[in-house]
């Protein structure tokens, strides 16, 4: 199957096998290797990504469902100020170990941020039951999530 789409900001062509998920075409086609493949059921959030700005899993999600939409991934985020902000505070709390959820993870704390939803720990903690980490113990993607979310508040 030919596919047409737009990957951070670039238009991107290729042909794609039918059962091609959009993980294996960011990376395999596009070099993006920021998009972490774990369990490729859908389950761990390592490879979550935007299409067409909302947050969806690269590895349940076909190649060719994305023709002709945008696909932003952790690397389509390095001229975007609330990513910074994100990333300095994962680090200043510790909200990494070992890296290898951090891109889905902070793609997913980008986003509830923007729609409002991190008000309470409980609220940050609900937003990101879908993100699996095996290093943390979430106490620091938390308080890196609660750090982000005051010090945009007081950018904005």
């Amino acid at each position: 199957m030919k596919l047409a789409l737009t990957v951070n900001g670039a238009p991107v062509a290729g042909e794609v096998e039918d059962r091609m998920t959009l993980a294996d075409f960011v990376r395999d086609h596009c070099g993006l290797t920021g998009t972490h493949l774990g369990c490729e059921h859908g389950v761990c959030g390592a490879c979550s990504v935007l299409v067409d700005g909302e947050p969806v899993r690269a590895c349940i999600t076909l190649a060719a469902a994305v023709d002709g939409r945008s696909v932003t991934t952790i690397e389509g985020f390095e001229d975007d100020a609330a990513m910074a902000v994100i990333r300095e505070c994962f680090s200043e709390a510790h909200g990494l170990q070992c890296g290898f959820c951090t891109p889905g993870m902070v793609i997913m704390v980008r986003d509830a941020l923007a729609r409002g939803c991190c008000a309470s720990e409980h609220q940050i903690r609900d937003q990101l039951a879908g993100n699996l980490c095996r290093c943390t113990g979430y106490a620091g993607i938390v308080k890196a999530t609660e750090m982000a979310r005051d010090r945009l508040a007081k950018a904005g």
